[in-house]
């Protein structure tokens, strides 16, 4: 018989793993790793602005029953005190803490409810780091995920 075509010996058999095939099995982890965690931030991002979008409704709705409760709109001072007090109960920071909750009121039949990004929710995406919404329903930014 031939040497090629020999069964092989004992000695010829591999006993283990070859750092060659330990360093590629590392490398494929990293890279699946990073792309799990990058993966996984980028749903954290878009989990903590339904935060804001659910506050901001809250605001909607809690502007239009003051609204006519008192034939106007409510003011940034009667945001946050409770309903009992004379105030919509909505706090100045989303229930999460990823967005601060400001409301501008031009005149009496118009406002703007405004969600701005804080800490670290800063990361998200820049065109949704700020949410807003009016007194017609109106919200920006349009046209994008931000509000999906």
């Amino acid at each position: 018989m031939n040497r090629y075509m020999s069964p092989p010996s004992s000695r010829a058999r591999s006993r283990g793993v070859t750092l060659l095939e330990l360093m590629a099995v590392v490398v494929i982890i990293g890279i699946l790793g990073t792309l799990a965690v990058n993966s996984y931030r980028d749903y954290l991002l878009r989990t903590n602005r339904t935060d804001a979008r659910m506050t901001l409704l809250r605001v909607q709705a809690a502007q239009e029953k003051f609204f006519l409760q008192n034939n106007r709109y409510a003011d940034d001072t009667e945001l946050t005190p409770a309903p009992a007090d004379g105030g919509l109960g909505v706090p100045a920071t989303t229930p999460g803490g990823h967005y601060s909750v400001a409301l501008a009121r031009p005149t009496t039949t118009t406002y703007t409810a405004t969600a701005t990004a804080i800490a670290g929710q800063t990361a998200d995406a820049a065109a949704c780091r700020t949410l807003t919404i009016n007194e017609t329903g109106e919200r920006t930014p349009a046209g994008n995920d931000c509000w999906r």
